[in-house]
């Protein structure tokens, strides 16, 4: 499923602070920590959290908050199916590099491995 120029309007309008407390909850309700979850947004994005504290204050979009990311290099080896789309087929940037936090989210939520998660190389 390829995803259209108005679902990528929508992803880049969606506001980071009002997704930001569902993403706590999805890993608090598995047992995983805020910590883990800042862990993956920081390897992904390179967001300390100070970083994050002060994108959710100032409420940017999602399209803001990548914009000003370092996308990791591994971020690449991020692939599968969420949300109904598959990453490796996702054309528009911005919507895959949310997809790609998206599934570190699932990942994290569901008991992978943080060095699985964060595509540590042997």
């Amino acid at each position: 499923m390829s995803t259209t120029s108005h679902h990528d309007e929508r992803i880049a309008n969606m506001k980071f602070f009002s997704v930001y407390p569902h993403y706590v909850t999805k890993v608090e309700k598995k047992g995983r920590t805020v910590e883990e979850l800042h862990q993956v947004i920081e390897w992904l994005t390179g967001y300390n959290e100070g970083d994050l504290k002060q994108h959710i204050e100032d409420e940017i979009t999602f399209e803001t908050f990548f914009k000003n990311a370092t996308i990791h290099p591994n971020a690449h080896l991020i692939k599968g199916v969420i949300c109904g789309y598959r990453i490796e087929d996702i054309t528009n940037t911005l919507t895959k590099q949310v997809r790609f936090l998206d599934k570190l989210i699932e990942e994290l939520a569901r008991g992978r491995k943080m060095e699985k998660i964060l595509r540590v190389e042997k």
